[in-house]
């Protein structure tokens, strides 16, 4: 099994990666999450790796870190979700923001994330409420905000008529360029993003 894996960034796209791994090409999938947080080609990188073993096909996916890869064991293990849902789920959504909407049953925030309807989400919060706890959730790289700041300055876009997700890549934007836990900060510094 490959569970970690560093090497060049050959070439890189928002769902994969190529990774020169002394000599040898991994071509790995990655979340949208964990795009964002590589460097550029042909710099080092470390990812976490999941392999998926099919009949017909051997797939790595690749995280930045352990709570992405943990998160993302956890959705598999769910009846309906296969892998590339579940890196669709973790595109879609912050691993600390999943996490509280499982743990608070949010079930809205969840259908939000694109690809999982209402029984799914259903599914996931049944079946994962108790599971999610264990996993640890390190501050995003760059960003000391807590995922409540970050829920909040989110929240706020919105009633002031920003669609959640262009919210949500906004205050992402601004928290990698300005780590604040000051939800004004924020608010203001993804509004800055927004108009830019």
């Amino acid at each position: 099994m490959i569970g970690y894996l560093t090497g060049k960034i050959i070439s890189k796209k928002p769902t994969q990666v190529l990774l020169d791994v002394n000599g040898i090409g991994y071509l790995i999938n990655i979340s949208i999450n964990t795009f964002e947080k590589l460097p550029a080609d042909n710099l080092q990188v470390s990812l976490y790796t999941y392999l998926n073993v099919q009949e017909n096909a051997l797939t790595l996916y690749g995280f930045s870190a352990l709570a992405e890869k943990e998160m993302f064991e956890l959705l598999i293990s769910i009846s309906g979700i296969g892998p590339k849902l579940a890196q669709g789920v973790l595109s879609g959504i912050q691993i600390g923001e999943l996490r509280e909407a499982i743990k608070s049953a949010n079930t809205s925030r969840i259908i939000a994330v694109p690809g999982v309807g209402k029984k799914t989400a259903e599914r996931l919060i049944i079946e994962l409420r108790d599971k999610v706890e264990a996993i640890s959730i390190e501050s995003d790289s760059g960003s000391s905000a807590s995922y409540s700041v970050t829920r909040d300055a989110i929240s706020a876009l919105t009633s002031l008529g920003y669609n959640a997700k262009t919210a949500e890549n906004a205050v992402r934007k601004a928290l990698s360029k300005n780590p604040s836990s000051l939800i004004e900060d924020v608010v203001k510094n993804a509004l800055a993003v927004l108009n830019s």
